[in-house]
């Protein structure tokens, strides 16, 4: 095993991304594909399973900053008769393995790309959890990198691998909802406020001090969330919606970026210390249809879809379903859902005219995946779509947090043409000695 590189090392590692020659890359061998995961909570460990679920992957290393979630990942191994994996706190220890073939990485949203970006520096694939990037030049890095060093991304936006989804669009090009001009984007739940706790030394199994990473590393706190501080998160509406909105994307023909965002909203309700909204409605300008947003964290009424529903026939209640897509053509009305809802049409005069069940698409996503590691060709996630369906976040989150008022971008250079204030939220601070740096 290499000696532990220090942090210096590891951020000019991750600045040079774009820089460095490509690595001696790990072949992938037509029997196994070799894989390390990172990250083993709720869902890492659930990856973790649909992963063992094929015969043509092998874990080699099961890794958590958090030493006390790995027994519950070595039992997902045992149970699928899988020989017993390498277990590690850092992550690293994935990379230095010549072996390994790809990493799986379903960790907070600040250690995606530094990861994923380092991942591709080893000659590695990675599969990143959604949403792709904390930021809108880490979402650039990402793709730079993937492309400097040759390698497959797939971001588990999960439903681009649903076989339904094929089926509205065919739907959709054929003109029957007539021109297309609004797209609303629904992403309704209900999330607890959090608790206080006063600060406390971090738990002896925690490398608080990896966890954090390029991120701020305040006291540790039991009570906090890092889902709803912006320090490692997109925020816990972003880090839900992403994935209807990459499905309004790609119901759409995938479009590149907006031509300006407008964003009301704001922490409306949960008033407990958070610094990421609870409440939002945004409008994106694609020219030809506006994409209408509209989130919020306090809606027990609106719910996700029940597991025990997702891979039946029934659909949807869909006045109540929490993530729904509602798609307003001159000629008829779509409503689709993600994660195996399926979608519904409705004529001109509302009447019922198609009604197409679907089923959950995980296995077919991990399936797409490791196809694309043997063969080298680009997945149906792959880091520039992940990058484009996240941008829509960045973008809301910046036109609130700059006094939600309208924000023009400009796709090319992926700056807000003449916004001071909007282009210093661009990118983010790096905890020292971390911060990125020339090399």
């Amino acid at each position: 095993m290499n000696p532990r590189p220090n942090r210096r090392q590891f951020v000019r590692a991750l600045a040079a991304a774009t820089l460095l020659a490509p690595p001696a890359r790990a072949q992938a061998r037509p029997d196994k594909i070799v894989l390390g995961f990172m990250g083993l909570g709720g869902r890492g460990c659930a990856l973790l399973g649909k992963f063992l679920e094929r015969k043509d992957v092998e874990v080699a290393h099961i890794c958590d900053v958090d030493s006390r979630k790995f027994p519950r990942a070595a039992k997902l191994l045992e149970a699928a008769g899988h020989p017993a994996a390498r277990t590690a706190q850092d992550f690293r220890r994935i990379l230095d393995d010549r072996r390994v073939h790809a990493l799986v990485s379903a960790t907070p949203d600040h250690w995606h790309v530094p990861a994923a970006v380092l991942a591709c520096q080893a000659g590695k694939d990675a599969y990143i959890e959604k949403p792709m990037a904390h930021n809108i030049r880490e979402g650039r890095m990402m793709i730079d990198a993937a492309r400097r060093h040759g390698r497959v991304i797939q971001v588990g936006m999960q439903s681009r691998s649903s076989a339904f989804v094929p089926t509205a669009l065919e739907y959709i090009r054929s003109g029957a909802l007539g021109t297309i001009h609004l797209v609303k984007v629904i992403n309704m739940m209900r999330h607890e406020p959090m608790k206080p706790a006063p600060d406390e030394p971090p738990p002896k199994e925690l490398d608080y001090d990896l966890w954090c990473g390029p991120a701020a590393m305040p006291p540790y706190n039991p009570g906090r969330r890092w889902l709803n501080f912006r320090e490692y998160s997109c925020g816990p509406i972003a880090g839900d919606a992403v994935h209807q909105l990459d499905l309004a994307r790609q119901l759409m023909g995938d479009p590149p970026a907006p031509a300006s965002v407008s964003h009301t909203g704001g922490i409306r309700v949960l008033r407990d210390g958070r610094d990421t909204p609870d409440t939002q409605i945004a409008s994106f300008d694609y020219g030809s249809f506006t994409l209408l947003f509209e989130a919020a964290l306090w809606t027990g009424y609106q719910k996700k879809t029940p597991q025990d529903l997702r891979d039946t026939d029934d659909m949807p209640n869909w006045p109540f379903n929490g993530t729904r897509i509602e798609i307003f053509g001159d000629g008829g009305f779509m409503y689709f859902g993600r994660h195996g809802d399926g979608w519904q049409a409705f004529d001109h005069d509302g009447k019922l005219a198609r009604s197409v069940p679907g089923k959950q698409s995980d296995s077919e996503h991990i399936g797409d995946f490791i196809s694309c590691v043997r063969t080298r060709a680009t997945p149906v996630a792959n880091a520039e779509q992940g990058h484009r369906s996240v941008l829509l976040c960045h973008l809301a989150d910046i036109s609130w947090r700059t006094g939600d008022r309208k924000i023009d971008f400009d796709a090319k250079t992926e700056t807000f043409p003449g916004d001071d204030a909007a282009n210093r939220l661009l990118g983010r601070a790096y905890r020292e000695p971390w911060a990125p740096k020339a090399s």
